[in-house]
């Protein structure tokens, strides 16, 4: 699901399967022209292998459960790909292993031969497919949630599409995954207290058919509710009456750890609370050498208080060796909030390093109308040195629509075009909303059928109504029950706006 960022399997964004990874609406308007059987396949080939290269910053499944729609795309490739041998059952935290430790060996032996995100775009199509009245969706998800894999993802979306005599028939099917040991009952007060939708859990504990099943789902719903208890009344770390000295070492402790834990943040925070007037000097000296992890802690509580002297601290720890050194001056710098940041951010903005990108986007966030052209240098360096999916575009982008730089027009056109983060694209479509004066016309009328949200909203504000397509979509998505509400509201504002006018 995250895609490399040297073979990241995204076609040509002229192409019609290039548009529909990106999630543009000029993709929804192609699939419809083409050939059905050439729309279905590009169709099918994005939800069976997702094209994001965050599943939890971009959304896709609505855009792609509309197409299979519009369409009329049966489902037999996604039931094929939710049911297919590589979907294997892992040991994993359920304990659903049973008693037959032969099996539950092999399965420990063997590679896991899956990841939860394999499955995820497919399910949450189904789920919105559920949502408009598809019982065949509704029925792969019930199947899936009992034999498959990824069944937690699955349940979430029955949780919130299914009704409570669905879920209360699937609740002793799922139940079979927990045995009745020790482990099982372990896993079993897990799973329902990281539960992300708890409506089927609580539906099983109250099920009066099953009076076993709702003996076993309250012990497990007070389980889970204690442990939680517990961890918030004990929770790890330093105590009252440490020294800052102790703080420091604590981070470090983190970071030797196997798996490493990263505590800079933590102990930023708790050396506000703990350093005194005295502790200055000892600040200073693990900010210029001490241990990784200390080093990162004293940067960062130093540069949140603006200390005059963690400039040349962080440039120091910038251009060190140690990638987390240098990855956590760069983070602690643009934590920082004062005049003296923004004053320093323009001496560095031109650098070609990570410091320079970071300074960069100070100005983007917070700099003044003299700031633009330094902007717009930085946008077209990172285009050009990074590429269109460069991470420090999203504040550039955004600057030059903040600071109107319509010099910056062309370039963030050619962002818009070619990026493959929908989030990056929408970033663009608004920047472009306060810059190109073409934007009402051109691409404010394909973003109506964006994947994201926040882009079809910024296009009910924008789009021109002299298109016909547009009042069309206009009223469809006003009466589309699966529309967000932000986008139903801008929506039938413009229509209303429209029939006054």
């Amino acid at each position: 699901m995250f895609a490399s960022p040297i073979e990241s399997g995204i076609a040509p964004s002229g192409t019609l399967l290039g548009l529909l990874q990106r999630g543009r609406g000029d993709g929804w308007l192609h699939a419809l022209a083409a050939p059905r059987p050439a729309a279905v396949a590009a169709l099918e080939h994005c939800v069976l292998h997702d094209p994001r290269r965050d599943w939890r910053l971009e959304h896709r499944s609505l855009y792609y459960a509309r197409l299979y729609r519009e369409l009329n795309a049966g489902l037999d490739a996604i039931a094929d790909h939710l049911f297919h041998p590589d979907d294997l059952r892992t040991d994993g935290d359920d304990g659903a292993d049973g008693s037959d430790g032969t099996a539950r060996t092999a399965r420990e032996a063997a590679p896991r031969a899956y990841d939860e995100e394999r499955t995820g775009l497919a399910l949450s199509v189904l789920g919105h497919l559920a949502s408009y009245g598809d019982r065949h969706a509704l029925d792969l998800l019930r199947r899936y949630a009992v034999t498959g894999a990824n069944w937690r993802w699955a349940l979430d979306e029955l949780a919130v599409r299914d009704d409570d005599a669905g879920l209360r028939a699937l609740g002793p099917r799922v139940l079979v995954r927990f045995p009745a040991t020790e482990r099982g009952e372990r896993a079993l007060t897990a799973a329902v207290r990281d539960s992300f939708e708890p409506r089927p859990w609580r539906i099983w504990a109250e099920d009066p058919a099953r009076p076993e099943q709702r003996a076993r789902l309250g012990r497990a719903l007070t389980d889970g509710d204690f442990d939680r208890w517990q961890r918030q009344m004990r929770p790890p770390g330093p105590q009252p009456g440490w020294s800052v000295e102790a703080v420091l070492a604590w981070a470090q402790e983190g970071y030797e750890q196997i798996p490493r834990q990263w505590r800079e943040a933590s102990a930023a925070r708790c050396l506000g609370a703990v350093v005194g007037p005295g502790d200055r000097a000892t600040l200073l000296a693990a900010a210029a050498d001490g241990p990784p992890a200390g080093r990162a802690a004293a940067l960062r509580h130093l540069a949140e208080r603006g200390d005059p002297d963690v400039f040349a601290l962080l440039e120091a720890a910038a251009a060190a060796r140690d990638a987390d050194v240098s990855r956590a001056a760069v983070t602690a710098f643009s934590r920082m909030s004062d005049r003296g940041a923004l004053v320093q951010a323009r001496r560095w903005a031109a650098r070609p390093d990570e410091l320079g990108s970071c300074a960069a986007a100070m100005l983007a966030r917070r700099g003044e109308a003299r700031d633009a052209p330094g902007v717009l240098a930085a946008l077209r360096r990172a285009v050009r040195t990074h590429g269109t999916d460069a991470r420090e575009l999203r504040p550039l982008v955004e600057g030059a629509g903040r600071l109107d730089v319509t010099a910056a027009v062309p370039v963030m056109r050619h962002i818009y075009r070619e990026t493959a983060s929908s989030q990056l694209r929408g970033h663009a479509a608004r920047a472009l909303a306060a810059t190109d004066p073409s934007f009402a016309s051109g691409f404010a009328v394909e973003c109506l059928w964006d994947c994201e949200e926040d882009t079809r909203e910024l296009a009910a504000r924008f789009a021109t109504t002299v298109d016909v397509r547009v009042v069309e979509r206009l009223r469809r998505l006003a009466t589309d029950p699966a529309e967000q509400a932000g986008v139903q509201t801008a929506v039938r504002g413009r229509l209303a706006d429209r029939a006054v006018g």
